[in-house]
């Protein structure tokens, strides 16, 4: 897998080492709604061959998908989700959601997402694991997990006083 070298060591600069990449989570979008071969996805995204066959490679080592036989002469794959890889499904949501509040140009958004067992719209939101009730996000701040409440103690190496940062700053 190719490292960009962020030169920061946290979870989201890591999460980004694998589906950073402009193609990546499109690929991944076509996935979550069935679209899994080769050639649909080159069909639909409009990428260079080279390089879809090069971020399938990335996201297949990554654990975010397996390569799966439909066709054996000639043989031919496609593309599954693993479950690490369903598990970007909220990513790309909360990414839909802004880029509809935010970047539609005035224009109705291309697709919504629907409850299938009400088919009602559904929209993510970001929920306190103690009280249960929605938290907009100017008042979620992240802190070192040495202090933050609910969170095991981890060992560490630096004596200083946990950072505070809002998240939305």
């Amino acid at each position: 897998m190719s490292r960009r070298g962020y030169g920061q060591d946290c979870s989201i600069a890591r999460a980004l080492e694998v589906v950073g990449e402009r193609w990546t989570l499109l690929i991944v979008r076509n996935a979550l709604v069935g679209d899994c071969r080769f050639d649909s996805f080159l069909s639909d995204l409009g990428m260079a061959r080279n390089v879809l066959a090069q971020r399938l490679n990335t996201l297949v080592e990554a654990g975010i998908f397996e390569r799966v036989p439909y066709k054996y002469r000639p043989l031919r794959h496609e593309y599954r989700l693993t479950p690490r890889g369903r598990e970007l499904a909220p990513v790309l949501m909360a990414l839909m959601q802004w880029g509809d509040k935010h970047s539609t140009g005035g224009r109705q958004p291309e697709r919504v997402s629907i409850h299938t067992t009400c088919e009602h719209l559904v929209e993510l939101v970001m929920m306190c694991t103690s009280c249960g009730g929605p938290v907009p996000a100017q008042e979620v701040t992240t802190r070192a997990t040495t202090s933050a409440p609910g969170v095991p103690e981890q060992s560490s190496t630096v004596d200083d006083q946990p950072t505070v940062r809002s998240i939305t700053s």
